[in-house]
């Protein structure tokens, strides 16, 4: 079973942290919620409040097959902020391994730690200037080899719908979309 994080922070747009979670383990991937905030309560930019699997302080996330970085605003900034998380991802897209943003996280996040330079990228539109070194898309999502991004909360299904393919199998990730009516939505 393929195992993804996805880091949490004060401040994360919710459906681009809990569609993906949702669509994820419905398709049958490992996904542990990661609290960057010394507690498990972590609380969304619309004042939703949830509890997270674990805290940064307390997971090896060296195992991960995909690293998740949902977006939304003061989110993005706290994520960026944590030694822990911008090791981390650094770690793991040096490794050549799975990275995934949406919203304001590829730019506050992947462009500032220069992880996209030379990439192609997409983000929330008024933060293309800060995807340092990438070619910006404004697609609603943007893969470039083990970087996969996503503009916002708009994207959160299609963008979690592609990560199940890339992880599991486009099968799998279409028979997922069929059985929560995404395919029925788009027709």
């Amino acid at each position: 079973m393929k195992k993804v994080y996805v880091f949490l922070a004060d401040g994360f747009e919710d459906v681009e942290a809990l569609i993906p979670v949702d669509v994820w383990r419905r398709g049958g991937l490992d996904v542990t919620t990661v609290s960057i905030m010394g507690d498990y309560t972590v609380e969304s930019a619309h004042g939703v409040r949830m509890m997270a699997d674990t805290l940064i302080e307390d997971v090896d996330v060296s195992d991960a097959d995909l690293l998740f970085l949902p977006g939304g605003m003061p989110g993005a900034s706290n994520l960026y902020g944590n030694q822990q998380v911008c090791e981390a991802v650094k770690a793991q897209a040096e490794k050549g391994k799975k990275v995934a943003a949406i919203c304001a996280a590829p730019a506050v996040v992947l462009g500032q730690l220069g992880i996209l330079n030379g990439k192609r990228a997409t983000c929330y539109p008024g933060f293309e200037n800060m995807l340092e070194g990438a070619t910006y898309t404004g697609g609603l999502i943007t893969i470039d080899g083990n970087i996969t991004t996503g503009e916002g909360p708009a994207a959160a299904f299609p963008f979690a719908y592609d990560l199940l393919g890339q992880l599991v199998s486009p099968q799998v990730a279409d028979q997922i979309a069929e059985g929560m009516r995404f395919k029925h939505l788009m027709a």
